[in-house]
C-alpha cells in the first residue's frame, strides 16, 4: 500500500514539474514579444546549441563583413597616416595623422583575431586596391599617389580632404554595424569608431575652414 501511495505521489510530483515547465516555457514565450521576434525566436529553438555559440562569441554575417571591411579600410588610412610626418606642414596635422596611426593599428590586429577565431580569411595585405577602392570612401590608387606626391599646405589640405571621405566612410559602415551586427566587442568597437572619427572630421573640417 505504502508503495502505491508513493508511487501516486512520484507521478504527481512528475506531472506538477511538467506543468511548471509549460508555463516557464508560455510565459517566456510572450516575453520574447516584446522584443525582436526573429533573435528570440531564433535562440528558444536553438537553446541546445547556445552554449556552443557562447564558448565561439556569438557573431552573424554582418559582423564578418564588418571586420572584412574594415581591416583594408584602416590598413588605408595607417598608409595615408604614415606619409604625415615627411609631408604634412600643420603640426596639428601631423598630430592628427598620429592619432589616427595610433587609434586604428591596434583595431586592425583586433578585427584579424575576430577573423581568424571564427575560421574566417583575414583580407590580404594589398586587395583593397583591386576590390575596395571607391567603397566606403576608400582612396583610388590615383588618390594616393596624388597624396605622395604633395607636400607642405597642399599636402595638409589633400590629406584632410581625402581623410574626412575616408572617416565618412567608415562611421557608415560602423553604423552598419551596429545596426546589423550581433557580436558584443564589434558593437561597442563600432560605437568607438563612430565617436571618435566624427570628431576628428570636425576637426578637419575646422582647420579647412568648413566649420
Amino acid at each position: 500500500m505504502n508503495r502505491k501511495r508513493s508511487l501516486v505521489r512520484r507521478t504527481a510530483a512528475v506531472a506538477a514539474a511538467g506543468a511548471a515547465t509549460l508555463v516557464l516555457a508560455a510565459c517566456g514565450g510572450s516575453g520574447d514579444g516584446d522584443g525582436p521576434a526573429g533573435h528570440n525566436g531564433h535562440d528558444a529553438t536553438a537553446a541546445p546549441s547556445a552554449s556552443a555559440s557562447a564558448s565561439q562569441g556569438r557573431h552573424n554575417a554582418a559582423d564578418v563583413a564588418f571586420a572584412k571591411g574594415m581591416i583594408p579600410h584602416h590598413r588605408q588610412a595607417v598608409e595615408m597616416a604614415g606619409l604625415a610626418p615627411d609631408r604634412a606642414q600643420s603640426a596639428e596635422v601631423k598630430k592628427l595623422a598620429a592619432d589616427i596611426e595610433k587609434a586604428q593599428d591596434p583595431e586592425i590586429r583586433t578585427l584579424s583575431g575576430w577573423l581568424t577565431s571564427w575560421g574566417e580569411d583575414v583580407p590580404a595585405e594589398g586587395a583593397m586596391d583591386h576590390s575596395m577602392h571607391g567603397m566606403g570612401g576608400m582612396m583610388t590608387a590615383e588618390e594616393m599617389t596624388e597624396l605622395e606626391n604633395a607636400s607642405g599646405k597642399a599636402f595638409d589640405t589633400a590629406f584632410m580632404e581625402m581623410m574626412i571621405k575616408h572617416h565618412e566612410g567608415a562611421v557608415e559602415m560602423a553604423k552598419t554595424e551596429q545596426a546589423d551586427g550581433a557580436y558584443g566587442p564589434a558593437t561597442k568597437m563600432a560605437g568607438q569608431i563612430i565617436s571618435s572619427q566624427s570628431a576628428e572630421i570636425e576637426q578637419m573640417n575646422g582647420l579647412l575652414g568648413k566649420g
